[in-house]
């Protein structure tokens, strides 16, 4: 899966899943590391760590060899090494 860069109020990275139904991003501070579902037209935090227990890149690598999940729950499932 390819992830598609974009700008975002409130994050230093905000990269969406093709689809766009999920987002990884990682906060302003650096501290918070954030999957996030679209919910109409609006984003919500739907799984939240510190970057010392997943960053960004660990995160993205794992799903890179995959085709996006059919659920947010899934992709988090996967990120995460569940």
């Amino acid at each position: 899966m390819y992830f598609v860069t974009s700008k975002r109020a409130g994050y230093a990275l905000f990269a969406m899943t093709p689809s766009e139904r999920a987002a990884i991003g990682v906060t302003d501070d650096q501290k918070r590391v954030r999957v996030l579902e679209r919910v109409g037209g609006d984003w919500r935090v739907f799984e939240d760590w510190a970057v010392e227990e997943h960053s960004h890149t660990e995160l993205m690598a794992r799903l890179a060899v995959l085709e996006e999940p059919a659920t947010v729950a899934e992709l988090v499932r996967l990120a995460s090494g569940g």
